[in-house]
Order: C-alpha cells, then structure tokens, then sequence
C-alpha cells in the first residue's frame, strides 16, 4: 500500500508530540495523602476538608487497596450510618498507572474512564509512588513548555544548520534503533532519541514534532505486536525517510488495519493502556508520503517521508 499526498496533514502541535515523548513520572504528584483501611470513615471530613481534595487512596504498608472519593463519604453521610471503616466504603476496583507509562496511554485512560485522579505505582514493587490528574498533566505540560523553549533557543543561538554546510553532490545521514519486543519500560526511547538528534541538527522543530509522533506510533506497535525490530531515519538535504521493520508476525488485512481504533492486541496488553489501536493512521497524517507492506508469518515494512521546508513549500 502506497500513498503520497504532501502537506495533507493536519499541523502536529508541540504540546501533541511532548504527550508521546513524557512518562506519567514526569507530571505526576509525588507527595500523596493517603489513609488506612482501618481508620473510621468520620476522620475523612477534616482530612477531605483541609486538604481541599475529592478523594483518596487507600494503602496498607505502602500498597495501594483501594480509594475512597468524596462522593463515598457524602453517600456514608446521607445513609446516617454508625461510623464504619474504611474498607467498608472504598472501591476497591483500581484504575491506575504505573509511573514509566508514556503520558499520552494516561491522558487517554482519564477521558476514558472519567476519573479525576489515577493513583500510580512503581511496576516493580508495586508501591504507590504518586497520583495523576488532569491539573497535573496541565501543568507539567506548561513547565515542559517552558524549558524546552530555553532549550531551543540555545540550540538556535549555537548550531548551524549542519544540513546546508554540507558540500557534496549527494548526501545522507542514517541513523538506526533497535526495539526489543514486549519491553514496555523502554517504549519510546528510540524515539526519544531520534527526536534529540533531530533537532541537534537544525531541523525544523515542525517537522521532527511529525517524525516524532509516527516513530512513537511505529515504536509502539513493535513493542507490542512484535518480537522487536528496528527503525531507521535517513536525512537528505530535501526529506527524511522514516523506515520500519520488524520479523512478524505480520498483518492479516493492511487496509482494515489502517481503519482508526483497529487493533489485535491480547487482552493483557489493552490492561496496561496499550494496544487501543496500531497508530497506522496517524502514521500516515503526520506524514508527506506513507507506504506500508506486510506477509502474514514474515513481518511489516513501513516507510514514511518528511518533505523538508523548501519541498514541502513547493508540493503545497
């Protein structure tokens, strides 16, 4: 499958790509109020009072069992029942997060459940570490903004644009990544990486926010659908081309699969946040040319193209 349409995508913002690249570590609120299970249902109205908050995790021994809302206390309230314990209110059916998640899988887990806060916990001893709002995503989002604006404006004071002072009558730069399969702590790195190199070069902080999404995209689907593979940038005076690879298993229908929301990701992997879609589409939005073939058993080959100012100028 091919398709080529320059400048037929719609302008990725900055606050779109920095979703993709940040962890939910990044944002989160380190310092959690919590309360026991044991302790009676009436201490929550000061601890609710004074700290200005609607609800708040349940932890025993720094393991998070449950959560108890503002609207949990009010219902207690309104029954007129004696004082109870906490773990005769709290839900105990958990939406949470782990604090190496990429931001964008929790901003997409709030809309979905509705939720205001999402307690998170560290992936390997399971402690409660943090918890995420809206606010807080806001808000790391702004200071982000700010220091990656200072960066740039460094950047833009010390480098040159590499590219342009090359002389030679054909050149390219290559740069390549390895994606092991399965691996969700590391998802996202290669990416990371690619979008720093990028931008150490002098290319337009546009066009690496496009690049930087459709390798997240690309990176994501070989962590999950996968055993592992690569993603190579090659960069030309005129493009960039984007190039990925992986050894299967394949897909069974490309064009269904480039359908919005399509996925064949195992039930374990939709638990963690991951695999609500394959991301071909926005692969293909984000980017000026996009070709994508794949065997079933063999593996997927996709390309994706990045007009570079001048071209790009000229195709629209």
């Amino acid at each position: 499958m091919k398709d080529s349409q320059p400048g037929s995508h719609r302008e990725i913002k900055k606050t779109q790509m920095m979703v993709y690249e940040m962890k939910v570590q990044d944002v989160m609120t380190r310092e959690v109020i919590t309360v026991r299970p044991d302790q009676p249902m009436s201490s929550l109205r000061e601890v609710l009072r004074h700290n200005r908050i609607s609800g708040l995790p349940v932890v025993l021994e720094n393991r998070l069992v449950g959560l108890i809302s503002l609207d949990d206390f009010i219902g207690w309230l309104a029954e007129q029942q004696k004082d109870c314990l906490v773990t005769e209110r709290m839900s105990q059916k958990l939406e949470i997060m782990y604090d190496d998640d990429p931001l964008v899988v929790a901003i997409g887990k709030l809309d979905r459940t509705g939720m205001g806060r999402l307690p998170v916990v560290d992936r390997q001893s399971k402690a409660l570490v943090g918890i995420l709002t809206k606010g807080d995503v806001i808000r790391g989002l702004l200071r982000k903004l700010e220091i990656d604006y200072e960066e740039e404006r460094l950047r833009h004071h010390y480098a040159g644009q590499i590219l342009k002072e090359i002389q030679a009558d054909q050149t390219a730069l290559f740069f390549q990544y390895n994606v092991p399969g399965q691996d969700f702590k590391r998802a996202g790195t290669g990416s990371s990486r690619l979008k720093r190199t990028l931008k150490s070069l002098g290319v337009r902080p546009d066009i690496v926010r496009r690049i930087a999404i459709a390798s997240y995209e690309a990176e994501m689907n070989l962590v999950v659908f996968t055993p592992g593979g690569k993603i190579s940038a090659r960069v030309q005076p005129d493009r960039i081309v984007l190039e990925v690879k992986d050894g299967g298993p394949g897909i069974e229908n490309v064009d269904e699969a480039m359908q919005p929301g399509y996925s064949t990701a195992p039930e374990w992997v939709r638990e963690l946040g991951f695999g609500a879609g394959m991301g071909l589409p926005n692969i293909k939005k984000s980017s000026d040319g996009f070709e994508i073939s794949s065997q079933p058993g063999k593996g997927t080959r996709l390309k994706a193209s990045f007009l570079l100012r001048e071209q790009r100028d000229e195709a629209e």
